[in-house]
């Protein structure tokens, strides 16, 4: 390691050195500027389909805060995705209204999605599922229905089972995360087991025996 870097050991014994470009005040400022950019276009998306009156739910990470935060807010966890889902007959209306505060409709890899500015890349930009429809064929199940849906913060998100069912269906890591925290505040527990498929109820059974894992 050097006054420039940091070295780290990957595995199979292979060295790294990572640049340190940025310490003190001027790193957190950038670590606060990306959690603000996440909240501006979350607000952004939510407000301009409030007020075009267009059905959706916030899902996802934020959806995951969202209601962690009701319960303890120590441990909500920071997030980068800003993913929404709505009706597929209402894309053409959404696509016209989000224009409007700076969103670019683009499919990227069969990803329907809004890309944030004219500089937007899909990492910052809002992905769209439709409801009723399955986000990948693999899936078990579909994206649940936008019927169910509560007002958090002046913008709509799933119930809790229903987004609790759309992250156990998805079942990667930071789904299987997601959970995990809402387990460890108590939003979850054995009593849950009952309300989903099999093949579902066994995946909650694995994060609620092993919690931590």
């Amino acid at each position: 390691m050097n006054s420039n870097g940091a070295l780290i050991e990957w595995h199979g014994g292979e060295h790294a050195v990572i640049e340190i470009k940025y310490t003190g005040d001027v790193l957190w400022e950038r670590i606060e500027r990306a959690v603000e950019k996440v909240k501006d276009r979350l607000l952004r998306v939510t407000t301009a389909l409030n007020d075009a009156q267009i059905p959706y739910a916030v899902v996802g990470g934020n959806a995951a805060q969202l209601w962690v935060a009701q319960v303890d807010e120590s441990a909500v966890r920071a997030t980068r995705d800003v993913d929404i889902v709505m009706n597929r007959t209402d894309l053409d209306a959404a696509k016209q209204v989000l224009e409007v505060v700076g969103f670019r409709y683009q499919e990227v890899a069969g990803v329907t999605m809004f890309l944030d500015g004219t500089t937007g890349t899909p990492r910052d930009a809002v992905p769209i599922v439709f409801a009723g429809e399955k986000v990948r064929a693999e899936y078990s199940e579909a994206a649940p229905s936008i019927e169910q849906f509560e007002w958090i913060k002046s913008m709509r998100t799933l119930t809790l089972p229903e987004l609790v069912r759309m992250k156990l269906t998805s079942h990667r890591l930071k789904d299987r995360v997601h959970i995990q925290d809402m387990i460890s505040v108590g939003l979850i527990d054995e009593t849950w087991l009952d309300r989903f498929s099999p093949q579902l109820c066994l995946r909650l059974k694995e994060l609620l025996d092993n919690p931590d894992g």
